[in-house]
């Protein structure tokens, strides 16, 4: 016959009490959603390797050196079997483009706005999260203009899709890393040229312009940022 055991009345308050404060400690955790993730803000500089497929199947390796803190970007762009070419983005608009070869081929531009601030993916629509090159990501969604998906783990960004059909594999990414002052100063010969239009700039080097990764032209996302 099993024993029956009794409870005094002070040790069901007490076990009551004790099931009521239970009770009260997981209701947040089942009323209360995740909080909608946000993406990490860029680091005020960095060193990136980007393997780039642009829209028509054209390969390029992008060197990226990003430097908020002085208000410049520099892209090092190898395209497949191609020249290489400088692209020098400045904060007040100016940009150059240039090689290095005995070519000495150089064009100077001026463009509205300036690069990227670290927050520019401020507002970004989160579309949820998606196997991406190996990696769990966080993916968000930019004006139309860009994709953007970031390691859930180490919150880095992993890949980028743009609406012009371009896409960029992020290949390493180093914090803090900075390129040497001296690097950033375009050839003497860029200030002996003349201005050219995006166009023109566009059918000599192979590469669009207004399609800069950093330089942040489209005015929408500025308008944001």
């Amino acid at each position: 016959m099993a024993e029956k055991i009794f409870l005094s009345p002070k040790h069901s308050i007490s076990l009551s009490l004790s099931l009521l404060s239970a009770a009260f400690l997981l209701l947040p955790a089942l009323a209360s959603p995740a909080p909608t993730p946000t993406p990490a803000p860029w680091p005020a500089q960095f060193h990136s390797i980007l393997f780039i497929n642009s829209s028509k199947g054209v390969l390029q390796v992008t060197d990226l050196w990003y430097d908020w803190p002085n208000r410049r970007n520099f892209n090092i762009i190898q395209n497949q079997l191609g020249k290489k070419l400088y692209d020098l983005e400045w904060g007040n608009g100016t940009s150059y483009y240039y090689t290095l070869d005995a070519n000495k081929e150089c064009r100077t531009m001026h463009f509205a706005v300036g690069i990227l601030s670290p927050n520019w993916l401020d507002g970004a629509n989160y579309l949820g999260q998606v196997d991406k090159d190996g990696f769990l990501c966080n993916v968000w969604e930019k004006v139309d203009f860009i994709w953007y998906y970031e390691d859930v783990a180490t919150k880095r960004p992993v890949y980028w899709a743009f609406y012009t059909g371009q896409t960029a594999h992020v290949m390493t990414f180093e914090v803090g890393k900075v390129l040497d002052d001296p690097d950033w100063q375009a050839p003497v010969y860029c200030f002996e040229e003349t201005e050219v239009n995006t166009d023109a700039l566009e059918s000599e080097f192979g590469f669009p312009a207004h399609r800069s990764l950093i330089r942040g032209v489209l005015p929408s996302i500025h308008s944001i940022v």
